[in-house]
């Protein structure tokens, strides 16, 4: 007799009942050993980093930025929402509810007014002291923040006109002309549709952008209400990525080589050991400034407000700041996720362009974005004119996809290299000061799936941004996946994500042998 099919007494069904509660007990007693592992294995992991960088740590003290706090984030949070009404054009109360968490916390909003001066194009948020912070819209430089008692910024924001042909009229990928046809016959369909939903469930994601590219052939997309193939969208850390590119370029043109020392003009010295940086430091992340970043694992709030947001908010000389900031490890010992480092690099873009006798604020359009197709762009300042692509920047989803297939295409578009031979493997391979503290997860401006963060190869490299933003470039199967969202968004943007490229691997092949993919 079948006992699955002739349970008829109350006595099997208590047995039976016993039998699952057993089973329910034993399988969470599992699940939170693993947990448990898992968090105590993380636990020793940082206590271990926090031990190796103590016992490297030079005599050097650390002076935190001046002001106060709750100012910085009403200076944050007025250009937040001036970038997103000006530039991206969302409504105020969408932006003020749903965006950029990372320079104006969510929970300090409840304490400030704010208003959007539509016809001065500008966005005022007062805090309860009576202070005004102030942004302002500036043109094709986006938005900036003023510093207090200033109604405009310290130098004349240019008109930076795009070289590029009418987008509409245009061929991907320097247009926006797709092929018709449906997917290629080694594509699911099915699967390939159930990828892109994945991205946009559940509504709580705010996912706005998706794109997947496959041999540099546009294969998915799809966007969220009101956003479109050329809606500039926040892009934060995203712009890091972007800052290894330029610097890329200045490379191959012979302005630059990765290793050799940094020339900042405040460390040239000859006492000065900050002369010892080199290009490549800056750009793994590990040049050993001091600069207090909430990514650092012994980060104290109560040590005052971050470096790593007072490039951001201060309404400062950024490159002058980070420029001045003084050594806690020799370079190349210890790997730690802190503004300093783009900054830096974004300063050296500006010393190159300057010494070419070139225009620094239109460099980006000219090197890079009229080359790729890229209509999309605008890169933000501070009040002195310098670029803060370490995360104040803004671009569609397409255009990041344009850059992540440059890296895919090893540095090379239409047949004409951007970046010098052995670039994209300097910014794709593990930065050995990271490797050191035990985390293989960060290259040049670029993370690594080292850990396998996303269920991709390990190899697999991406531009990511706060809020839920990613270029993944995944050279193993052709593919670059653009995902884009709105800040709120972003836990549950990662979980879809994460289901979208499990989905992803199912279907498209891996590539046979090592050329480059075809765009056509």
């Amino acid at each position: 007799m079948n006992y699955f099919r002739c349970r008829s007494t109350s006595v099997v069904d208590l047995k039976d009942s016993e039998m699952l509660r057993t089973y329910a007990l034993i399988l969470a007693f599992i699940f939170v050993s693993a947990l448990t592992n898992a968090q105590d294995s993380a636990d020793d992991q940082k206590r271990a980093m926090i031990a190796r960088a103590a016992s490297l740590e030079l005599k050097t003290i650390s002076v935190p930025p001046p002001g106060n706090a709750l100012e910085h984030h009403a200076a944050g949070f007025a250009k937040v929402l001036c970038s997103a009404v000006f530039v991206t054009g969302l409504s105020p109360d969408f932006a003020a509810e749903n965006i950029g968490y990372f320079t104006a916390p969510y929970d300090e909003r409840a304490k400030m007014k704010w208003r959007v001066d539509r016809e001065n194009k500008a966005v005022h948020v007062t805090l309860p002291n009576g202070v005004t912070r102030t942004a302002m819209y500036v043109g094709d430089l986006g938005c900036l923040t003023l510093p207090r008692g200033e109604k405009a910024p310290f130098f004349e924001p240019p008109n930076i006109e795009s070289r590029l042909p009418n987008a509409a009229t245009t061929k991907w990928p320097m247009g926006d002309m797709l092929p018709r046809g449906g997917l290629p016959a080694a594509l699911d369909a099915n699967i390939v549709t159930k990828a892109v939903n994945a991205a946009f469930e559940p509504q709580e994601a705010l996912t706005a952008a998706y794109v997947v590219t496959w041999k540099g052939r546009i294969i998915a997309e799809r966007y969220r209400d009101g956003i479109t193939i050329r809606t500039p969208l926040e892009s934060w850390s995203m712009g890091k990525s972007l800052t290894a590119t330029l610097i890329g370029t200045l490379i191959k043109d012979g302005d630059y080589s990765l290793n050799q020392p940094a020339p900042i003009p405040e460390w040239q010295n000859k006492n000065d050991p900050r002369k010892n940086i080199r290009i490549a430091d800056i750009m793994h992340m590990s040049s050993g400034l001091r600069f207090r970043a909430p990514h650092d694992p012994d980060f104290d709030p109560a040590g005052g407000y971050p470096d790593h947001r007072y490039v951001y908010t201060g309404t400062i000389n950024s490159f002058e700041w980070a420029a001045t900031r003084p050594l806690q490890w020799q370079p190349n010992t210890v790997g730690r996720y802190r503004n300093s480092d783009p900054v830096l690099a974004n300063y050296l873009i500006r010393l190159a362009v300057e010494k070419r006798g070139g225009d620094y604020h239109s460099f980006p359009q000219r090197a890079l974005f009229d080359k790729l197709g890229m209509h999309s762009m605008v890169l933000e300042t501070d009040p002195y004119g310098n670029f803060l692509l370490q995360g104040y920047e803004f671009g569609a989803a397409r255009d990041w996809s344009r850059l992540g297939n440059l890296y895919l295409q090893d540095g090379v578009w239409d047949g004409k290299r951007l970046l010098p031979k052995g670039f994209v493997d300097f910014v794709s391979t593990l930065a050995p000061a990271w490797v050191a503290d035990g985390r293989p997860m960060y290259g040049g401006f670029f993370w690594i799936n080292g850990t396998q963060r996303f269920p991709i190869p390990k190899e697999a490299y991406y531009m990511a941004g706060a809020g839920g933003q990613y270029t993944i470039i995944i050279p193993s199967h052709d593919l670059v996946v653009v995902r884009m969202g709105h800040y709120k968004g972003s836990s549950a943007g990662f979980e879809a994500l994460q289901k979208s490229l499990t989905l992803l691997m199912q279907t498209v092949p891996e590539r046979r042998g090592r050329g480059l993919p075809d765009r056509n």
